[in-house]
């Protein structure tokens, strides 16, 4: 299970034992880079459909954090922050596929496309952003084409 902690900009890895509804904390990791120190606050947490990645967003520095998450070892690694290309990222998803992530950046008014590479998790920003008025979610509908 992930827990992402708005005001202190962390993530927390907790093991869930459903016989008992117990939760018993793993890791604790920063969303934000070594370093920072403007004002943040997380917004969204995704799970990659392969399990394999997780995204974090940061309102403030305006990034995705990407993790590595390895189930068996039971921890996070961070691979990298990648620029939202936009203001105060409110929310995104990830199309059914995990092909693309659509980041909605509230504050500069845009929905911005990036690339997923399944095989290392790396996000990368397409050409595609849209102008809107202030988006603060993104979801998919059932049937949508990735990338649409």
């Amino acid at each position: 299970m992930l827990v992402l902690n708005e005001l202190s900009s962390t993530l927390m890895l907790l093991d869930y034992d459903p016989a008992t509804g117990r939760l018993a904390l793993l890791q604790t990791v920063s969303t934000l880079p070594e370093g920072f120190s403007g004002e943040n606050a997380t917004a969204e947490v995704a799970v990659h459909p392969n399990g394999r990645w997780v995204f974090a967003s940061n309102r403030g520095h305006d990034s995705l954090a990407v993790f590595a998450l390895d189930p068996a070892a039971q921890r996070l690694e961070h691979l990298d922050h990648v620029s939202t290309r936009g203001r105060t990222p409110r929310h995104f998803a990830l199309d059914p596929a995990g092909r693309y992530l659509w980041v909605a950046n509230q504050a500069s008014h845009t929905l911005v496309m990036f690339e997923v590479d399944e095989a290392t998790g790396r996000v990368q920003p397409t050409a595609q952003t849209r102008e809107v008025g202030s988006p603060v979610c993104v979801r998919f509908l059932p049937g949508d084409a990735p990338g649409n």
